[in-house]
């Protein structure tokens, strides 16, 4: 039903307009939710390495977070085949300037923010046939996230030749991945049932958050004080 209520207002689109109302309150349309959902969830998968395999709460989140992004690779926009080729030969041309950007199971973050003002048309070739845009952001995520993709680029775009103790600095050109269709969108969010695209990303943003906290509290090891015995006894009904 939710997905049905954001697309009462148009005539089936065939692309949903970034951060157009959803039809909840405060929720707008995501503009790139494959490679966000794809960053957090494979971001996700690589910090609960350091739980112990026996661990419950990574065995369960393990296994939904890995069908879950089973689920998004799953859909390709229109286009990406030919759009991974063209990023694949710019970090061919410069491997050293992407380094820092490279996962460890050797793919990058494909992904980039896109602004209200229009800048970076997520859709891709096939909406206006129009070049995509370049950018150097990255997905549209926390300003925390968002700050330290910045600084990351930054670093990888600045020079070595400081023979006349300057820094030069240029931007490096990230083409934007397609966008998903709008029956793409519908599937994902049936195919995972835990309502729109949106709200998906929001429990992403937060399981991941979450993630961080209990690795730095390592809760899987043993308590510093014991529980009085009896403690974690619950009433039973009585016979």
């Amino acid at each position: 039903m939710r997905s049905t209520l954001r697309l009462l207002a148009n005539v089936k689109p065939r692309y949903l307009e970034p951060f157009a109302p959803t039809g909840l309150t405060g929720l707008f349309t995501h503009p790139s939710p494959r490679p966000t959902l794809i960053y957090l969830y494979s971001t996700t998968l690589q910090k609960l390495q350091a739980f112990p395999e026996s661990s419950a709460y990574r065995q369960s989140v393990e296994a939904l977070t890995r069908h879950r992004l089973q689920v998004i690779e799953s859909q390709k926009p229109a286009g990406f085949d030919a759009w991974l080729e063209r990023v694949r030969k710019t970090v061919a041309a410069e491997p050293e300037r992407f380094a820092k950007v490279q996962h460890s199971d050797g793919t990058y973050t494909h992904a980039a923010a896109q602004q209200k003002d229009g800048s970076d048309n997520a859709r891709g070739e096939e909406w206006d046939g129009e070049a995509l845009s370049a950018t150097t952001e990255g997905p549209a995520r926390t300003p925390q996230q968002e700050g330290e993709w910045l600084e990351i680029m930054n670093e990888a775009s600045e020079t070595t030749d400081k023979a006349d103790h300057d820094f030069h600095h240029e931007h490096i050109k990230w083409e934007s991945e397609p966008a998903l269709d709008v029956d793409q969108i519908s599937h994902i969010e049936q195919q995972i049932g835990a309502g729109l695209i949106e709200e998906i990303i929001q429990v992403a943003e937060t399981e991941l958050k979450l993630v961080d906290q209990l690795a730095e509290a390592k809760v899987w090891e043993e308590l510093e004080e014991k529980p009085q015995p009896g403690q974690w006894s619950y009433f039973e009904r009585g016979h």
